[in-house]
């Protein structure tokens, strides 16, 4: 008998949501996602999360992101602020600053929601528009 772990498809690893193109989502997963895609549809939040994510060591400082913007300093906290409460980073204040760092969590379940099942084709109506 194998001793590997089974994987339920169309699930993440924690079985906690179904991808969209198994089974639809509930009221309240659909309201969560909905801040979240929300909170990355404004391109300097996206690129601020792109940012902290990819920065070397897991984390940067508030005073190495701002320069990276034509914004006041207000504005890229207002954007860290909803990021932060989207679930998507969080901080930590040392002394003057405030370091920021990914959630992983949240984007493996945005990954996890949005990647087709594996042997799940696509419809042939889907992919035509797909292509066109």
């Amino acid at each position: 008998m194998s001793k590997q772990e089974l994987v339920v498809l169309g699930q993440d690893a924690e079985g906690c949501c179904p991808a969209l193109l198994t089974a639809p989502l509930e009221e309240g997963q659909a309201e969560t996602l909905a801040k979240v895609f929300k909170a990355l549809g404004d391109p300097i939040r996206l690129r601020l999360l792109s940012m902290i994510a990819s920065r070397a060591g897991g984390e940067v400082c508030v005073c190495d992101l701002t320069p990276a913007f034509d914004v006041s300093q207000p504005t890229i906290s207002h954007h860290l602020k909803l990021l932060k409460q989207a679930g998507l980073i969080d901080s930590e204040r040392r002394g003057t600053w405030v370091y920021y760092r990914l959630l992983p969590q949240m984007t493996d379940q945005l990954a996890a929601i949005l990647t087709r099942p594996a042997g799940h084709p696509l419809s042939e109506t889907v992919a035509a528009g797909a292509a066109s």
